[in-house]
């Protein structure tokens, strides 16, 4: 099975297309700014759970925004679990600078 994954920045989401097919087998949704990109939602269609659709959505999403230079803000609780079992994804994770609280 290949997973083809594609950002579709008009509806800001990243798609999963699987074998060639023309549906979406699943999307992860964001909100992109000028320094992070927050993934708020993932789905996979049922038919699609458990064979990767999931993880290539997360690992695609997360080199793109390793090469724009940007971070990753894992506010959908997927996104957040892949990248705790992928340490080598950890350095994206966005770290809030400000000092109000301090």
């Amino acid at each position: 099975m290949a997973v083809e994954v594609n950002d579709a920045p008009a509806v800001k989401r990243y798609e999963a297309r699987v074998d060639g097919a023309s549906e979406v087998a699943g999307v992860a949704q964001y909100i992109r700014t000028d320094e992070l990109v927050a993934f708020v939602h993932t789905e996979v269609a049922p038919e699609y759970e458990g064979r990767g659709v999931g993880s290539a959505l997360v690992r695609t999403a997360l080199d793109e925004t390793r090469a724009a230079g940007l971070r990753a803000l894992p506010t959908c609780p997927f996104f957040a679990a892949w990248i705790s079992r992928h340490p080598e994804y950890q350095d994206l994770v966005y770290q809030s600078r400000s000092k109000v609280g301090d």
